[in-house]
C-alpha cells in the first residue's frame, strides 16, 4: 500500500498526468457518455464485445479505465493504478486497431487508418507516471505524507 501513493516533489509528474488526462477523458467520455460524437456505453460494449471480441468484463474495465482514469490522473489519486489501466487500454487499442496501419499517423489523409506513433507517447507517459507516481500536488502524495506523520506520532 505505502508503494501505491509514494511519489516525488517533482513538477513534470504532473505535467504527464495532466496532459494525459486531457487527451483520454475525451475518448472516455465518447465510449462511456456519448460525448464528442461517441457511441455511448452500450454502442461501446457492442463493439468491444462482438466486433473486436473483447470479453465484457475486459470491454467495461477499458471504459472504466478510460473515463475514470483522467479523472483520477487529475486529482493524481491513484496514479499508478490509473496509469495502469490507460496504459493498458492504449497498448490493446494499438495492437487491434493501429498496428495494421504502421507506425506513422495518418497526417495526410493516405492511410486507412491511424498508426500507432500517438499509442507509444501515451504507453510512455503512462509507464513513467507507473514509476514515479503523481508528484507535486497530488492526493497521492498528500496521503503519502498523511500516514507517514500518523505512524510517527504511534
Amino acid at each position: 500500500m505505502k508503494y501505491l501513493f509514494q511519489t516525488t516533489d517533482q513538477i513534470a509528474p504532473v505535467i504527464l498526468r495532466v496532459f494525459l488526462a486531457v487527451v483520454m477523458f475525451p475518448h472516455g467520455a465518447q465510449k462511456l457518455l456519448g460525448w464528442w460524437g461517441g457511441g455511448g456505453f452500450e454502442a461501446t460494449m457492442k463493439g468491444f464485445t462482438e466486433g473486436m471480441g473483447i470479453p465484457a468484463p475486459f470491454a467495461l474495465l477499458a471504459i472504466v479505465a478510460e473515463f475514470f482514469g483522467p479523472i483520477a490522473l487529475v486529482l493524481g489519486l491513484l496514479t499508478r493504478v490509473a496509469a495502469f489501466g490507460i496504459g493498458t487500454v492504449i497498448s490493446v487499442a494499438a495492437i487491434k486497431v493501429a498496428l495494421p496501419h504502421g507506425f506513422f499517423m495518418n497526417w495526410y489523409g493516405t492511410q486507412k487508418g491511424e498508426g500507432y506513433q500517438f499509442h507509444l507517447l501515451m504507453l510512455g507517459m503512462s509507464l513513467a507516471l507507473m514509476f514515479v507516481g503523481g508528484g507535486r500536488w497530488s492526493l497521492d502524495g498528500w496521503i503519502s505524507e498523511k500516514t507517514k506523520k500518523g505512524k510517527e506520532q504511534v
